[in-house]
């Protein structure tokens, strides 16, 4: 099942609390429950000023029918086409 990365662009982000955090959690949670089993929240980086968030799910409609049902922003999604990392460089 193909991986997508949303970027998030919240303004103060890095600032919201980890009650504030736990709100957007649960919030997301919720709605994932009623998509149902094809989409996946993997994890999220908190910026500064944006969330990055790594879902797994069918298509990118999903990911953004998420965004909306749920409120949040989804400015940028983007396939993940494949993954690196150090061990990428032994050959």
């Amino acid at each position: 099942m193909p991986k997508y990365v949303i970027e998030r662009n919240i303004p103060g982000a890095g600032d919201l609390s980890p009650k504030d955090l736990q709100g957007i959690s649960q919030k997301s949670c919720g709605v994932l429950s009623q998509l149902g089993t094809q989409i996946q929240w993997v994890q999220s980086y908190v910026t500064q000023d944006k969330i990055y968030c790594v879902y797994i799910a069918p298509n990118e409609e999903m990911v953004r029918q998420h965004a909306k049902e749920g409120g949040f922003p989804a400015d940028s999604v983007c396939e993940v086409k494949t993954i690196i990392d150090p061990t990428t460089s032994e050959a």
